[in-house]
This record gives C-alpha cells, structure tokens and sequence, in this order.
C-alpha cells in the first residue's frame, strides 16, 4: 500500500500544480463527465482495489445495494459510454473519492505517449491552444508504477467476488 500512497502523493501534487496555475480549471467538484463517459470498464490493480474496498465497506446497505444493480448493468453493457456504477447520480459525486483508482485521480491532469487523457471540453481548449503552457503528467510514470501493484482485473470482477464473500 505504501507504494499506491506514494503515487497517490504524486498525482496529488501534480493535481495541484495545474489546478493553481490554472483556478479556472474544469475538472473539480461537480464535474462528473468522465464518470458518465467511460469507454471500458476500469481496470484495478490489487491495491487499488484493497483501498475502494475499504471506501465501499463504510457504505450503507441501501448505497450498496444501488452499486450492486449499477454493477450489474455495467457488466453486461456493450454500448458506450459506460458510467461508473460508483457514481451518485443524484448529486454527481463519487461516494468513495477518497479511496478512488488512480484512473480517476489522474483523468483530466495526464496525457500519454501524447494523447491526452481528458474530456472534449479540455480537449477542445488544448487544440485551440489555450492550455499550451500546462505541464501536463506523465500517464506512461503512472501505469509503470502501477504495474508493481498486484494483479489487474475489471472493477466489476473484483466487485461481485467482494459481495459474494460478504
């Protein structure tokens, strides 16, 4: 886990960087359009998946039992988008943010092998070039550290064989 903390404090700081050199930034509180709008299931590594666990354990049985069809749903969709099944849809928040995958922490602040790794909104601003002077993540740093973290499987394989334990 310390090595998951340890990227956690990085992205974190990377986070702030552009979020204080940019206090108009679009990804904040209130934004869920990359909840809304993912193109694959999420990938978790063992310990990221450890940490939403315990994010999720504090949850009521009534929350929990809105994950469960949500998960349910997301497991045997095939259109896309996909939303999170983690997401309030009522108030637009996510009720494990603090113990959030890296994938979320980093969604809107990272590009790779220079693609970024954000939403329309941003992108649009980037090819118009209002955001030339962000110093934007490194997301391939960010998978080489998180390929020492344990196995990799969907959320909703690690979800459902959580609940059936429980």
């Amino acid at each position: 886990m310390a090595a998951l903390f340890r990227l956690h404090a990085e992205v974190d700081r990377r986070v702030a960087s552009i979020r204080e050199n940019r206090p108009d930034w679009l990804c904040g509180k209130g934004c869920d359009g990359c909840c809304q709008r993912l193109a694959e299931i999420p990938q978790l590594h063992a310990a990221e998946w450890y940490l939403l666990r315990q994010g999720l354990a504090g949850l009521t049985p009534q929350h929990l039992q809105q994950i469960d069809a949500a998960m349910a749903v997301l497991a045997s969709q095939t259109a896309r988008p996909l939303t999170c099944p983690l997401l309030d849809r009522a108030s637009g928040a996510c009720p494990v943010y603090a113990q959030r995958p890296v994938a979320c922490r980093t969604y809107g602040f990272y590009v790779q092998r220079d693609k970024g790794v954000y939403c329309t909104q941003i992108e649009a601003q980037v090819d118009a070039g209002a955001l030339s002077d962000v110093v934007w993540g490194n997301h391939d740093a960010v998978d080489q550290s998180l390929a020492g973290l344990g196995e990799r499987r969907p959320l909703t394989e690690w979800y459902a064989e959580w609940r059936a334990e429980r």
